[in-house]
């Protein structure tokens, strides 16, 4: 075995113990995806999950990504890819499977749409949407070896096709956008963090049942902010909460009203 592969094995085994993952499915994808095929040529700028300053890795071997750490996509903004262990354990906790539709709001560079068009198949489906032109045109390109990936560069608030079985939101907004419930297939899992504007919050997985929905809160998160999340303290307000409420108990509702839950 080569040091790449005992890394990426490595890699992997870390993710598992560390999640407790219990889909073979995802743990065989991110054992296929090359992390460092979604990226631009390093040395890269990486982080800890913790940390607050990136250090670049001495040279451009891609052993160096095969661990769990943030890679800049711009450093200047703090817009990275997706911390694999927290990714991971949110496709774990929202039950991806074969033949799922799954639509990926936020997709970046595309490492996690590769990770899903592996769990989902080929006759799953992968409809990935970037609201920046420039991530969505190279995503396309990383992606184009993955046949069952669609990537739409486009606002995730808008139209998104056929419904889906799993909606992953990959960006902070105070509020589930209605939009988004009504996408979701009966049983249809949907995925969102929910933060205020210093980026902190929680993520919160919203489920389809019978007529209405059940929401839970998954774990707190920082994350970069969603294209119009709105910026009024009463946004902040309705996401703190949603973060509070959910996490007392499932909360079961049929609609939203001014971004809050209502049975009216």
């Amino acid at each position: 075995m080569s040091d790449l592969a005992a890394a990426r094995a490595r890699f992997v085994e870390l993710i598992a113990k560390r999640e407790r993952i219990g889909s073979p499915r995802l743990l065989e994808a991110l054992a296929a995806v090359p992390r460092e095929d979604f990226l631009a040529k390093g040395p890269w700028r990486i982080k800890g999950g913790a940390a607050r300053s990136y250090r670049l890795t001495p040279d451009a071997d891609p052993i160096h990504l095969y661990d769990n750490v943030l890679v800049a996509i711009d450093a200047r903004r703090k817009l990275d890819t997706g911390l694999p262990s927290l990714w991971a354990h949110f496709i774990d906790v929202l039950g991806v499977g074969p033949k799922d539709r799954v639509v990926q709001i936020g997709c970046g560079l595309g490492y996690f749409s590769a990770v899903l068009s592996k769990i989902v198949g080929p006759k799953g489906r992968v409809h990935a949407i970037e609201c920046n032109g420039r991530l969505a045109a190279r995503a396309a390109s990383y992606l184009r070896a993955y046949r069952n990936v669609d990537v739409v560069h486009g606002d995730g608030c808008e139209a998104l096709g056929e419904p889906a079985d799993v909606i992953i939101v990959h960006a902070g907004f105070s509020h589930p956008h209605p939009l988004w419930l009504q996408s979701l297939r009966p049983r249809g899992r949907l995925l969102v963090p929910l933060t205020q504007r210093d980026r902190e919050g929680a993520v919160v997985k919203i489920t389809r049942k019978g007529r209405g929905f059940e929401a839970e809160a998954v774990q707190q998160i920082r994350i970069f902010p969603g294209q119009g999340r709105g910026t009024a303290a009463l946004d902040d307000r309705v996401a703190d909460w949603w973060q509070r409420a959910s996490a007392l108990a499932p909360l079961r509702f049929r609609r939203l009203e001014h971004g809050l839950p209502s049975d009216g």
